[in-house]
C-alpha cells in the first residue's frame, strides 16, 4: 500500500448554515460542490483548502456532540498552517472569532494557536 496524501478532512457539524458561513466567509475556503441529500435531509459541502487539501462539512438532524474537548479519543484537532500567525489572529478576532494566546512549539520552535468552530472543534494555526 502507497498512501500519496490526504484526500480530505469530514467534519459534521450541528448547524449548517452556521457553520458554511464560519468555514467559506470567516476562513475562506471555496466551495468545490454544494448537496443537498434529501433522502438523509442533510447536506455535504466540499471546501478546497489551499493547493492540494478539500474539507467535507456535513450536516445531520441531531448529531450527537463532541464527548470531550480537546482530549477524547480520536481526532484531536485539525491544524492550517499561516505565513504569518500574528496576522491570522488579527483577522479572526476583527470576525469575533476568539483565539487563544499564541504559543511556541517547544519541539520546532514554530508559533501556533488555537480557535474554534462553531461546534466548538478546535482548530490550529501554526506558522509556516
Amino acid at each position: 500500500m502507497r498512501i500519496t496524501r490526504i484526500h480530505h478532512i469530514a467534519v459534521i457539524c450541528s448547524d449548517y448554515d452556521r457553520s458554511k458561513k464560519f468555514y467559506t466567509e470567516i476562513l475562506g475556503f471555496p466551495i468545490i460542490n454544494e448537496t443537498y441529500r434529501a433522502q438523509r435531509n442533510s447536506y455535504k459541502l466540499d471546501l478546497k483548502v489551499g493547493e492540494n487539501h478539500q474539507i467535507e462539512l456535513f450536516s445531520f438532524p441531531n448529531p450527537p456532540e463532541r464527548s470531550s474537548n480537546p482530549e477524547a479519543c480520536g481526532l484531536r484537532h485539525l491544524a492550517f498552517e499561516v505565513d504569518d500567525i500574528e496576522q491570522t489572529v488579527s483577522y479572526l478576532e476583527l470576525k469575533g472569532v476568539e483565539v487563544e494566546d499564541i504559543r511556541i512549539d517547544e519541539i520546532t520552535g514554530k508559533k501556533f494557536t488555537f480557535f474554534k468552530d462553531p461546534d466548538n472543534l478546535p482548530l490550529e494555526i501554526y506558522e509556516r
